[in-house]
């Protein structure tokens, strides 16, 4: 796959568990089932980004349902109030996919584009959405910094790195957060811990830690 196609990848069927999942998915408490996307989310972002940001997966409420990464659940409300402070985003809030959100210098996706059970996608389903991801990082020419957050996100961009060549051990890349890699092909890689309602409540990520995160980030992009 060499080129992102929007359509191929809500049209996705890949994945037979996913699928299976997302039809026996009951909505959230005061949303109908048809409220929902309910299918792969896609990426969106600026075009021109020299920051590509990866989660793991679309949340089961949030982007599942609204079909925008990171939208409408508890890890985007931590994240986008923090990436308008950092100057990557217009506006601190992002409800819908038609809320009026602009991305500046920043493109967003996810390692998985489906919702998986229990928020835990399994190797095979990281290896169908990798040529995704790929594709949509070959769509963004001024690429400089690739931030993953979460093990399961940075583990992935590794092993697509590893299938390209462009690494060759990854051993050589441990995770943990602040971890930076000058890959050889002249992309940073920043690993994050995850903006998910869990490591909020549990301290392991704090709005200072992320603020620091991506103003380093924007330095890479601006002087890497």
């Amino acid at each position: 796959m060499t080129d992102y196609d929007l359509n191929t990848v809500v049209a996705c069927t890949r994945c037979s568990r996913l699928m299976d999942y997302v039809d026996r998915l009951a909505p959230a408490k005061g949303h109908r089932r048809e409220d929902y996307w309910n299918r792969p989310v896609p990426g969106f972002g600026d075009p021109l980004a020299r920051v590509f940001l990866i989660g793991l997966a679309p949340g089961a409420h949030g982007a599942n349902r609204t079909g925008r990464p990171f939208t409408g659940d508890g890890a985007g409300d931590f994240m986008y109030p923090l990436l308008h402070a950092a100057g990557f985003a217009n506006r601190q809030a992002a409800a819908s996919a038609d809320d009026g959100l602009v991305l500046q210098d920043l493109y967003i996706s996810n390692a998985v584009k489906c919702v998986p059970p229990q928020n835990k996608p399994l190797t095979a389903e990281f290896k169908h959405c990798r040529p995704y991801l790929a594709a949509e990082q070959a769509r963004l020419p001024n690429l400089k910094v690739i931030v993953t957050l979460g093990r399961g996100a940075f583990d992935s961009y590794m092993r697509l790195c590893l299938d390209h060549a462009v690494i060759q051990r990854l051993g050589d890349y441990p995770f943990a957060h602040g971890a930076r890699y000058l890959l050889p092909d002249g992309l940073w890689v920043v690993a994050c811990y995850h903006t998910s309602r869990y490591n909020v409540n549990t301290g392991r990520i704090t709005e200072q830690l992320f603020i620091d995160l991506m103003e380093q980030v924007r330095g890479l992009a601006e002087n890497g």
